[in-house]
């Protein structure tokens, strides 16, 4: 595998996902003031500090948040380069690295399918090493292939 390019993948796309931790702690605290401060009340408070909370400090979750993006582009590209998926799962990988995320947005039916698609893409890698059969790369993949 093309190890520079599969580090700084998942270097990105771990910093995105600890982005995706703050928005879900953000997620948490807006829904536990509705049970403090009541619906009308925190609608209110969250409706005025949105672009603060949401954004973050300094908007260093924003800034991580890119990561996901490219971090999946890159870990995509080098896991299809080294012949360890094929062309439909690198794009599996792909989809899942494009989903969106913020404070308060909300999950859909592509958001669903692409999970799945993410977890049919990776599961027979996990089945493989769990069975300590590590995957050896089979070289460049065809353009087509699994």
């Amino acid at each position: 595998m093309d190890d520079g390019l599969a580090f700084w993948g998942a270097t990105l796309l771990v910093a995105g996902l600890f982005a995706r931790l703050y928005f879900a702690g953000a997620d948490q605290t807006a829904f536990q003031l509705t049970e403090v401060i009541g619906l009308d009340q925190a609608t209110n408070a969250i409706t005025k500090e949105y672009a603060d909370v949401s954004y973050g400090p300094w908007r260093v979750p924003v800034w991580a948040s890119v990561g996901q993006y490219a971090g999946s582009l890159l870990l995509a590209i080098a896991v299809w380069r080294s012949g360890l998926f094929g062309t439909a799962r690198a794009v599996m990988l792909l989809l899942a690295g494009g989903t969106w995320m913020g404070v308060l947005k909300g999950a859909s039916i592509p958001d669903v399918l692409v999970t799945v698609l993410l977890c049919v893409a990776l599961v027979p890698l996990g089945v493989r090493v769990l069975r300590d059969r590590l995957p050896t790369p089979a070289g460049r993949s065809k353009v087509l292939s699994w």
